[in-house]
């Protein structure tokens, strides 16, 4: 059975994201005193006594007479946060009082026909009664008096939330691939993500920047199961001024290493850029899967050589990562993007692929043979087998009689046998040369 779902709704700034990471007891979405800071979806697992449901955060509703794109794309966002969810959780101002807005989004949640709860946030005095009275005329019900800052009222909150709830949920299962979507701002992160979907699930807009927390989506594929995690662009340390921007940076540099696979999109327009070449660089160092996606391949004037050129460049560019799949589309016009799926699924693969020690060892003593171990100093290396003791990413410990003759291009070269024989498609490898010590048992 899948969790239940509550959206977290109200005007800007009357705390949503506080007491989102509050009832998580964790950071979970970002909290400035800037109105719009929340502008995607962000969803949530809570566990509260027996019962665990997901809350999705949503940015703060507003009403203009004039049109504002991101202003109207964060109250979509809201609205579909709302049709998504079992319960819905309406968060008001005590200070402020109702409003007008408050009154607009009150008419919104009853056409739901969803049960509403009514948090008042900001009630820090003991005279709680009086600050949560007037909330009565909005017609939702009983209102509950919180702080979400100072986590007062939480009980008798989450109490309302979860009536009804059904009891020890299942866990998310192991086999649900975690992919996340990285690049730079602007090169098509959140467009992927809404056609591959095939809905509005990343609010998306000519501003850069328009992403700023690493948002999750469920995408059943083929009988497969994803979560891709939108993240924000990743700009050069130099460029990045708000405090705001460092910290969406930094749920994307998280967001990469909780990850499986990550999947690098690079604009055709600008080619391999330096940036790119750092953030493909976390990825290979943190040990995930990659795969690089070329967006927007169909405004490139193409001949029969351009796609070879393009390759060329990635290989002669990003030297390091030569085991990555490249995928040529668009985003937009979603070519080729179907194919995403099974690149993402078979480099999870490779991710985890086992190499039993027999077979490992047959390949060490072809390989000995074509190049046997190096010598210094009139020593010889010696090396007397090799193991498997981890994947994702697969890491392989090489014994020999001196750690230190092993250079790393010969380590290189047995990196290089190990693909030609196993594949290890889309993933880096780790290759561990450990010296055997006097009496130690091989």
């Amino acid at each position: 059975m899948s969790k239940p779902f509550v959206a977290i709704v109200g005007r800007p700034n009357v705390g949503k994201s506080t007491l989102l990471n509050g009832l998580a007891q964790r950071r979970v979405s970002i909290v400035e005193d800037i109105p719009g800071v929340t502008r995607d979806r962000i969803y949530c697992n809570v566990r509260w006594l027996d019962k665990e449901f997901t809350m999705i955060d949503t940015g703060g509703i507003e009403f203009r007479n004039k049109a504002d794109q991101i202003v109207d794309g964060i109250r979509e966002q809201a609205e579909l946060a709302m049709e998504e969810a079992d319960v819905i959780l309406f968060v008001v101002d005590a200070r402020a009082g109702i409003t007008k807005d408050d009154m607009t989004i009150a008419n919104m949640l009853r056409r739901t026909g969803k049960p509403v709860v009514v948090a008042v946030n900001k009630v820090d005095s003991e005279n709680l009664e009086m600050e949560v009275y007037e909330f009565y005329s909005l017609g939702l019900g009983d209102p509950i008096g919180i702080s979400a800052v100072n986590h007062l009222g939480f009980g008798d909150l989450l109490d309302k939330i979860t009536e009804g709830f059904p009891d020890n949920t299942a866990e998310e299962g192991e086999d649900i691939i975690r992919t996340a979507i990285i690049g730079r701002p602007n090169v098509g992160k959140s467009t992927l993500v809404n056609s591959l979907l095939g809905y509005q699930r990343s609010l998306v807009a000519d501003e850069m920047g328009t992403t700023r927390d690493a948002v999750d989506s469920i995408w059943h594929y083929k009988g497969k199961d994803f979560i891709l995690v939108d993240t924000a662009g990743m700009r050069r340390k130099g460029k990045i001024n708000e405090p705001l921007e460092k910290y969406s940076v930094i749920r994307s540099i998280k967001a990469i290493d909780n990850c499986d696979v990550a999947v690098l999109i690079l604009d055709a327009k600008a080619g391999v850029t330096e940036q790119d070449k750092k953030i493909a660089g976390y990825v290979h160092e943190a040990g995930k899967g990659l795969i690089f996606m070329v967006n927007k391949w169909d405004l490139i004037e193409k001949d029969n050589h351009t796609m070879n050129e393009f390759n060329k460049q990635i290989r002669d560019e990003l030297v390091f990562a030569q085991y990555t799949p490249i995928l040529y589309g668009s985003a937009l016009t979603k070519q080729r993007i179907n194919r995403l799926g099974e690149m993402i699924f078979f480099v999870a693969e490779q991710q985890s692929m086992r190499i039993s020690t027999s077979v490992l060892n047959d390949l060490l003593e072809d390989a000995k043979m074509i190049n046997p171990p190096p010598a210094h100093a009139g020593r010889v290396a010696k090396i007397y087998y090799m193991t498997q003791v981890g994947i994702k990413p697969p890491t392989f410990v090489l014994f020999t009689n001196d750690a230190t003759l092993i250079h790393f291009s010969y380590v290189r070269f047995i990196e290089n046998r190990l693909r030609e024989s196993f594949g290890f498609e889309g993933t880096p490898i780790r290759i561990i040369v450990r010296s055997k010590k006097d009496g130690e048992e091989l």
